[in-house]
């Protein structure tokens, strides 16, 4: 088993395992579905979940490669653990988590990014772990003085299996800002005084991770390790680790988009987009993250904290519905069905309005969200017209930040996409080309997602050919690739238009639901 690579992602709604072969084909996969939880006011997940969910994938995987391969995995060439970015893991000196986990996902830490954001001249969003330790010292909170240790999601699950407390740079972009392959200097130093100033009573860059740039050992998988990963017994320690990473990052690699010029896109609960940067924007833009690729390379970052659960939702409606009349579907048919139908509705959605916010969304200025469907009586109610409308605002979103892009003059030569809303072909991505008006590819391994692109991560760190990130991307990984692209269709184009139009005007309307109820 020493040629196959593991990549294990922790999304938002699932956490899922893809194991490779040395062609970077997809040889097995398991998976686990989780929610968060609001503890305290605060979306969260318990460890506990992490593990349990963890073992679970794993051990689907095992089992369909020991039905593929013939023979059990006891071990292999490498491992890679990804994760959601951001976020706020805080642990004591006797590794005890301080708070429970606060996500991404969170809007409560406007004070601080605001303040930082000010001080620091580089943009701090809300959901940024360094936004979250500063709100806590704002808030008075009493475990900040005890922590010993703060990181994300990926760097825990990595520190527990290799006991190395590290990040790759494109994870610890989130965390705070990056100078190079490093934390920013001088940033820490201000951050510093800042947190003096409130006698916070820590010292910020000795409770940070150590920093790692992809093709880097980070580690090996203890013998304790091995028994949190496969409580079995079969998996033997020892096997290597790459540098853990973010969400974002491995959207990069699973969408060949870490060189300047090339953007992807990621879309799941959250949607964002990631443009890989030849040159320095000339404004700070409260909308715009600027984080690094796996390779240390500057991106901007437009990210939504609402993505395509509001359509999952809906979904799930048609398919109870269906098996209400004696017509039960698996989810492949059931979306398959509905996103088809999308591509007959009118260009502009038929007059209808949808709104995906389950969760805050900073780039529109809203602390809370309200998931809403809105029609004036001369909209057009039909399947068509509803399911184009709730793919569309999907994208609203995003397609205000990326306006910013624009004005900046950000040249971007292509753009990729990936994740579950993809796996119809040509419906999600051809709606993407036209909010966005540029072409948008597509490649065979879109539905994996960040899990593919975390094995490849993985299976990078092992590579003696000493090609850079992008080189071994272009060259080993995608040179072969099965990549469909498409341009985006004027008079889909012209009806996006309209509908972003009507979209932007009606967030009075979403304000107006946040206020009373």
């Amino acid at each position: 088993m020493g040629s196959y690579s593991l990549g294990i992602e922790f999304g938002s709604t699932r956490i899922k395992a893809v194991l490779v072969d040395d062609n970077l084909a997809v040889v097995a996969t398991g998976s686990s579905t989780w929610e968060n939880q609001l503890v305290d006011g605060q979306w969260s997940y318990a460890l506990e979940a992490v593990w349990t969910g963890l073992r679970e994938a794993y051990a689907q995987l095992a089992a369909q490669a020991e039905r593929v391969l013939g023979a059990p995995l006891a071990t292999f060439s490498s491992i890679g653990i990804s994760g959601m970015m951001h976020g706020y893991l805080a642990f004591g000196a006797d590794d005890e988590l301080l708070v429970p986990f606060r996500t991404w996902r969170n809007t409560t830490t406007g004070q601080a990014s605001a303040e930082l954001t000010d001080q620091l001249q580089f943009t701090i969003p809300q959901r940024w772990s360094v936004a979250h330790l500063y709100q806590a010292v704002l808030n008075g909170e009493p475990h900040v003085p005890q922590i010993a240790f703060l990181t994300t999601l990926a760097g825990y699950v990595h520190w527990q299996l290799t006991g190395e407390k590290v990040l790759g740079v494109g994870d610890a972009s989130g965390m705070f800002p990056i100078d190079g392959h490093r934390w920013d200097p001088t940033r820490l130093a201000t951050t510093q005084h800042l947190l003096d100033a409130h006698q916070a009573g820590i010292d910020l860059a000795s409770i940070l991770p150590d920093v790692r740039d992809a093709g880097e050992i980070a580690g090996s998988l203890t013998a304790e390790g091995a028994r949190l990963l496969d409580p079995s017994g079969t998996l033997a320690p020892g096997i290597p680790f790459c540098p853990p990473e973010g969400d974002a990052g491995t959207g990069m690699v699973a969408t060949n988009a870490v060189a300047p010029r090339t953007g992807n896109i990621s879309a799941g609960t959250s949607i964002f987009a990631m443009v890989v940067l030849e040159h320095d924007l000339a404004h700070l833009h409260p909308e715009i993250d600027l984080v690094a690729t796996p390779a240390g390379d500057p991106v901007a970052m437009v990210h939504c904290n609402n993505g395509a659960s509001e359509i999952d939702a809906w979904a799930q409606v048609f398919g109870q519905f269906a098996a209400r009349a004696g017509c039960e579907l698996d989810n492949a048919r059931l979306f398959g069905t509905l996103f088809d139908a999308a591509l007959e509705g009118a260009a502009d959605g038929g007059g209808l309005l949808a709104y995906n916010y389950l969760a805050g969304e900073p780039i529109t200025g809203l602390a809370e969200g309200r998931p809403l469907i809105v029609r004036t009586p001369a909209s057009r109610l039909t399947l068509p017209n509803l399911m184009r409308t709730l793919i569309m605002s999907s994208f609203g979103t995003l397609s205000l930040g990326m306006r910013i892009l624009d004005g900046e003059g950000v040249g971007i030569d292509s753009m990729f996409a990936h994740g579950g809303i993809f796996a119809t072909p040509g419906v999600a991505q051809s709606l993407m080309a036209a909010a966005l008006g540029t072409s948008i590819s597509v490649g065979q391994t879109a539905a994996e997602g960040g899990a593919w692109g975390m094995a490849v991560l993985a299976a990078y760190a092992g590579d003696q050919r000493g090609l850079s990130l992008a080189d071994y991307l272009a060259q080993v990984v995608f040179a072969s690739a099965d990549i469909a692209t498409l341009a985006p269709d004027p008079a889909a184009v012209e009806g996006y238009g309209r509908f972003l139009a009507a979209y932007e005007a009606g967030l009075a309307i979403q304000r107006t639901a946040v206020e009373a109820c």
